[in-house]
């Protein structure tokens, strides 16, 4: 399986986990401040993942990744921290939802 096969199933989670938050809380998902948390951790991301690969922490089979890049890091590794950021957004708003009922 290649990174980006088991990306569209994490990701594809993620999206339905989020569609369900969105519709079940409506006006009161944190956009801003989920776009704001997904810059800053896709930023420090590219800068720790480029690190423990040139450190030669990490090594990925180039056959099972895009070849997109940013540094020395495959794209692919970025999803898993998009995906992150919005179960742990969507996990917090609907505790928050439970928590006031």
């Amino acid at each position: 399986m290649t990174y980006v096969a088991l990306n569209i199933v994490f990701l594809g989670a993620t999206m339905l986990l989020l569609a369900i938050t969105a519709l079940r809380v409506r006006s009161r998902m944190p956009w801003r401040a989920t776009g704001l948390t997904l810059i800053v951790t896709l930023a420090m991301t590219a800068v720790f993942d480029n690190v423990i690969i040139g450190a030669g922490l990490v090594a990925y089979d180039d056959s099972r990744i895009s070849g997109m890049r940013i540094g020395l890091a495959p794209i692919e590794d970025f999803a898993y921290t998009i995906a992150v950021v919005i179960i742990v957004s969507c996990v917090s708003v609907l505790g928050k939802r439970k928590a006031s009922k």
